[in-house]
């Protein structure tokens, strides 16, 4: 073989290499290219499935939650409801007891006005029956005070107390300290040691 025919030779040889080298290297590249493509579809479905499974995790815990808000609303419901019967029996309570709290010292008031009444109805009476009716009625009286929590108070002799003594006026006494009671003109009351009405007094004048 010629030489001219061995060169030509050679540069075909030399050129289906290079085709051949293109040729792998093209399909290689196309390989690489599709590589990822198939990794990311595989990877796909496990990211929608851990999606999926996130958002019914949210969900139970909405539901969760709703509940639990429903049952704190119910109760907060029924405890207002309790409160308000709470108020309106109190309110019940407090207003039967203002309305019938003297009922008791009523009741006690009643025997003086039957004998207040019986001595008025009886005849010819002498003035020991007309005393000893008074007498009974009076203690009549005592005891339903007494029932009723009201007591007397007569200061004589005792220091005077603005609180509970009313003094008309003040007198020279020389045997008594300055502003003791020297004389009673009316009986004091007291109610619950609360003053029902005060003793009408008169004191001793202090020495000029």
């Amino acid at each position: 073989m010629s030489a001219k025919a061995k060169s030509k030779s050679s540069k075909r040889s030399s050129s289906q290499a290079a085709d051949e080298l293109k040729t792998n290297v093209s399909e290689s590249e196309a390989l690489y290219a599709e590589a990822p493509a198939g990794a990311a579809e595989s990877e796909a479905p496990a990211a929608d499935a851990a999606q999926a499974d996130n958002a019914q995790q949210q969900a139970d815990e909405v539901a969760r939650l709703q509940v639990a808000l429903n049952d704190l609303q119910d109760q907060l419901l029924r405890a207002r409801a309790e409160v308000e019967n709470v108020r309106r029996r109190a309110q019940d309570e407090v207003g039967k007891a203002s309305k019938f709290a003297i009922e008791k010292f009523a009741a006690a008031l009643l025997p003086v006005k039957d004998s207040l009444e019986s001595a008025l109805t009886t005849e010819n009476q002498t003035l020991d029956n007309l005393r000893e009716g008074v007498e009974l009625t009076l203690r009549q009286l005592e005891s339903a005070f007494t029932t009723g929590e009201i007591s007397e108070d007569n200061p004589l002799q005792q220091k005077f107390d603005p609180t509970r003594h009313q003094a008309i006026s003040a007198v020279p006494t020389p045997d008594a300290e300055p502003n003791t009671v020297v004389t009673v003109l009316q009986k004091g009351y007291l109610i619950h040691e609360r003053v029902l009405r005060p003793a009408l007094v008169m004191v001793a004048q202090a020495a000029s």
